[in-house]
């Protein structure tokens, strides 16, 4: 076994290999970039070496330098975590050739499954069941509309070294595929320096069930069962499970059969998941599953798969790349119960799943109810550089519903200020009653976006809470008589105030009793409000816990596994929300990569304007209302930062005028 090794990434994925690395006594090497000198995988790490600046091309892809400090650190391996270089087989190459182990696969079983279009080839080959579709080499818009033409409609666009979603559209209509083509290039050029395509048919009902697998390297290779993965957002993953629901005995032997089939084939070595595209129009048949891609890594979702087999991926990972042969057989594997992992991220599912970036007021994840895999830690920053990710929460039950009930708890009990998060929309699609019953595919979420997206009906007692935080009334000084005590000869002293939340007002008149007792008079009427040790009640109702994230002149509430901002109001920002209906702004920073109009024309209201990259992805911002164009402020390949104004807009009127 090694005894020090290198972890050639961030985040969650780094902690986490950090800590099997130390329970199996292997010594870690961090590497970081200057954005992450206190980052959680830094300190979850014996040593640590940084690695360039906080850009991902100038830090974390630079494969020199991590070698180098592998080296220099008396590594004798480097895991690659997943994403980054974990795929990249000349990095493989690399790490050999300075005399390295690359705890992963060879560099060819890297190359064979890391296009597309040769990996189709090589399945079939290997009696593995493809997807119909184009897979060729020719890339000529035309020529590829015609394939579509011939496949049939509705198509899917890939990228062909594509993966994670990125470089992926979905076409329903023939008038529709150059504009999808023209994105889904763009964005695997952008991704992974490939803007080649191939083209597949698009399964009505589709579900996204995949097989890890894993290889030793002395011929032996077993799976370890199937991850449903059929929710998704954006062709990105938000809730994994194993073992799929509905899963039959003969599917699982089928696909489990095929996906070793397709390790085998290429002489896989390491952890591996092999996914593929299920028909579940009619339930799960053993003829209705068709090879999608390999990925030749760890899995973001790799820890149900640990809870349903009691497995460490990661010592499996360490132990194999070592020289060891699996300590398993097929036989010896099973089942135990079912598990679910949601991905909490900082993003804004209202806004079209926008991620958001800031720093992290308030973060209480339950780790008592969940497994939490976190590469945050409270006050740490969401920055535009990286994927913004702050936890995988994990729960395992005897049964689907109760590991189902364990995570929507553990996500209810979660406490986040400081970025807008996908939270509240995981709680509701928990609860969906469609996935519920286990009866979803890959469009649920699309077809359901408005209700899992929709605003929560307001909690009436947020305002007064947040008032009362930001007048410092939540924690009066009992016995004491004084400012916060409420008492006057003269009755009780009444406050005043008006909070925002949003662009909403909320004016107040709290009336303090003492010793957290409190009389709140809003547009609806008067209640009583109780405030004592981290729970209220209202009127004669239950008490709830509470808590408070406060910066400056704002507050967020947090009750009910909901999150709720407030703020004094500042009367100079009224004038600038007068003119936001005529600019388009940046909403995060990132590139412009393609402007559809200029100074001069007419849009309609919801038109296509500009599209910008940001982690990763890209983003298209539209016009906010009918006008025209008075004044176009960026450019194709422009650096732009959050809110920076791109465009403006006039009335049709001003500008004939």
């Amino acid at each position: 076994m090694f005894t020090k090794i290198l972890i050639a990434n961030r985040g969650e994925i780094a902690a986490r290999v950090a800590r099997s690395a130390r329970a199996m006594g292997v010594r870690t090497v961090a590497v970081y970039s200057e954005a992450d000198a206190a980052a959680v995988h830094v300190a979850a790490c014996d040593e640590a070496v940084p690695i360039g600046p906080a850009a991902v091309a100038e830090s974390y892809l630079k494969a020199d330098r991590i070698i180098a400090a592998a080296r220099a650190t008396g590594a004798e391996a480097i895991h690659p975590g997943y994403g980054f270089l974990s795929e990249n087989p000349d990095f493989v190459e690399a790490v050999e050739a300075a005399g390295l182990v690359f705890i992963g696969p060879s560099a060819s079983a890297i190359r064979a499954m890391g296009l597309k279009d040769a990996a189709k080839a090589l399945m079939e080959e290997a009696g593995v069941p493809v997807v119909p579709g184009y897979h060729g080499e020719e890339q000529d818009p035309h020529f590829l509309a015609g394939e579509a033409d011939a496949i049939g409609y509705p198509v899917l666009i890939k990228a062909r070294a594509g993966g994670g979603g990125k470089g992926m559209r979905r076409v329903d209509d023939p008038k529709d595929f150059a504009e999808a083509l023209a994105g889904a290039q763009r964005e695997g050029q952008a991704s992974f320096g490939d803007g080649r395509v191939l083209i597949e048919k698009y399964i009505t009902s589709p579900r996204h069930i995949e097989i890890q697998v894993f290889g030793d390297g002395h011929g032996n290779a077993v799976h370890l069962f199937e991850r449903d993965c059929s929710l998704q957002r954006r062709h990105q993953k938000v809730i994994e499970e194993a073992p799929a629901p509905g899963m039959t005995a003969e599917m699982r032997e089928a696909m489990g059969a095929a996906a070793v089939r397709a390790a085998r084939a290429i002489g896989y070595s390491g952890a591996g998941t092999v996914e593929f595209i299920v028909d579940g129009s009619d339930g799960l048949r053993p003829d209705r599953f068709w090879f999608m891609e390999m990925n030749t890594r760890l899995q973001v979702e790799h820890p149900v798969t640990e809870a349903i087999t009691g497995l460490d991926l990661v010592d499996l990972q360490l132990r194999v790349a070592a020289g060891a042969p699996l300590p398993v057989t097929q036989d010896d594997l099973s089942i135990t119960g079912h598990s679910v992992e949601a991905r909490l991220y900082a993003e804004d599912p209202a806004k079209g799943f926008l991620p958001q970036t800031g720093r992290l007021h308030r973060l209480r994840l339950p780790d008592a109810r969940a497994r939490i895999d976190s590469g945050v830690r409270e006050g740490d920053v969401v920055t535009p550089h990286y994927d913004p990710m702050i936890a995988k929460v994990i729960t395992h039950g005897a049964t689907r519903a109760e590991a189902l009930g364990k995570l929507h708890d553990a996500l209810a009990a979660s406490e986040i200020a400081g970025c807008t998060t996908n939270a509240a929309f995981l709680q509701r699609l928990v609860r969906h009653p469609v996935f519920a019953a286990g009866e979803m595919d890959t469009g649920l979420i699309d077809r359901e976006l408005d209700a899992l997206t929709a605003p929560l009906p307001p909690m009436r007692e947020a305002p007064a809470l947040a008032a009362l935080s930001l007048l410092g009334l939540d924690a009066p000084r009992a016995g004491l008589i004084g400012a916060n005590d409420g008492f006057r000869l003269w009755g009780p002293e009444v406050r005043d105030v008006t909070l925002k939340a949003g662009e909403e007002d909320h004016p107040l008149s709290l009336a303090i009793h003492g010793h957290g007792r409190f009389s709140v008079t809003d547009g609806e009427g008067t209640y009583a409000l109780t405030l004592v040790g981290g729970r209220y009640a209202a009127d004669d109702g239950p008490r709830r816990p509470v808590s408070f994230a406060r910066v400056g002149a704002s507050v967020t509430v947090i009750a009910g596994g909901r999150a709720a901002a407030f703020h004094i109001p500042d009367p100079e920002a009224a004038a600038d929300a007068a003119e936001a209906a005529d600019v388009v702004t940046a909403p995060m920073p990132g590139l412009v990569k393609l402007v559809s109009v200029a100074a001069g024309d007419r849009v309609e209201e919801g038109a296509a304007l500009i599209v910008m990259e940001a982690m990763k992805m890209e983003h298209r911002l539209t016009a906010p209302r009918a006008g025209v164009v008075a004044e176009l402020l960026c450019a194709e390949g422009a650096q732009v930062e959050d809110g920076a104004i791109l465009l403006r807009l006039e009335e049709e009127e001003t500008a004939d005028a």
